[in-house]
């Protein structure tokens, strides 16, 4: 039974409405409305699901933001995942969102979609919202697994996602790469000349000590990486000079940047040599750089794709698939040799 009682100030003006509702075996529900319309409707629903079995407690959704979601998940549960840098920044950039002032009970799939038109605005990629969008209805499941709020449905489930294109085939023109080094302080340049010969992601080489460096047996031992393997990079003499011309220590930074800061040095050179940003065909990103070298590995003879694979990291032969038609390209070229030569 439902039982709406007014909400008065010191000076006794009607401020609201309170509606309480109680019925045996189940707790009761208290919640202050506005107006006693408001009041009603939602004791009505209150009472309805109640009555057909299907009532669950919304009021810790109804009681906590967004924003108080978000701190809890940053500090019990991306701690405990590999490589949480980037999660932790997507989960800082959602908080200066105006969704996160919302409470969780009150959040619906317009607001998500709200907040993906604003990320597309800013010029977020496809992926990158995607990552943004992973994060946040992980957290939803939590809050109703965990956190006493298996009443919220979770809003990130009932948007259209961005549509991710197909993998970026970017590669370096004539005259880029020396433009590049150029413009880029000799450090950074050494940085840029190692992804090159080792296809290392941006992470990998933030993250790149030289305690895990061997120039005498040309390798370089990454303990963490993006798919959650260790491995063992083979350096070419290339590599093995790159990294002999940076001044050397027994421990510490190879590079001293983190993946921010590589992304900020490297948006200096390209803006040096006119390279635009965005995802237009003449942009040029970080992570082409790897492409690049994948593609070169591909383009070798003297690499099987097991060996590509240990070199580059991919985490299945499926997602080196795309690079497959500059090996048949090759074995066309070789056997039209070989058909000449006979």
């Amino acid at each position: 039974m439902a039982g709406f009682y007014e909400q008065r100030d010191r000076e006794g003006n009607l401020i609201g409405w309170q509606a309480k509702v109680r019925k045996k075996g189940y707790p009761t529900q208290t919640k202050v409305f506005r107006s006693k319309r408001e009041a009603q409707e939602w004791a009505a629903v209150v009472e309805s699901e109640m009555a057909r079995g299907v009532w669950r407690d919304r009021s810790e959704a109804e009681n906590t933001t967004l924003s108080e979601c978000i701190e809890r998940y940053l500090r019990e549960v991306t701690p405990a995942k590999k490589n949480c840098r980037p999660e932790e920044l997507r989960l800082k950039q959602w908080l200066r969102r105006p969704v996160s002032r919302r409470f969780m009970a009150s959040i619906r799939g317009k607001d998500i979609a709200d907040a993906i038109r604003a990320m597309e605005t800013e010029g977020k990629s496809p992926n990158t919202i995607r990552l943004h969008l992973a994060v946040l209805s992980h957290l939803f499941t939590v809050a109703q697994s965990d956190w006493g709020m298996e009443a919220i449905d979770n809003p990130v489930a009932r948007v259209r996602k961005p549509r991710v294109p197909r993998g970026r085939e970017r590669r370096l023109l004539p005259g880029e790469m020396g433009a590049l080094l150029g413009a880029a302080e000799m450090r950074f340049a050494c940085l840029i000349a190692l992804v090159l010969e080792t296809g290392m992601r941006r992470e990998e080489v933030a993250s790149l000590h030289w305690e895990n460096v061997n120039l005498k047996s040309r390798s370089i031992f990454l303990p963490k990486t993006k798919n959650g393997e260790a491995r063992t990079i083979p350096l070419s003499p290339a590599s093995v000079e790159i990294l002999s011309m940076i001044d050397q220590k027994s421990a510490g930074s190879v590079f001293g940047l983190t993946a921010e800061g590589i992304d900020s040095a490297w948006d200096r050179a390209r803006i040096a040599v006119g390279i635009p940003s965005g995802w237009g065909g003449d942009a040029l990103h970080f992570h082409d750089l790897r492409h690049e070298a994948t593609s070169r590995f591909f383009e070798r003879t003297d690499l099987d794709l097991m060996e590509i694979r240990a070199i580059t990291g991919h985490k299945s032969m499926q997602m080196l698939a795309r690079y497959t038609h500059l090996r048949t390209a090759n074995l066309a070229d070789r056997l039209a040799g070989g058909k000449r030569g006979g």
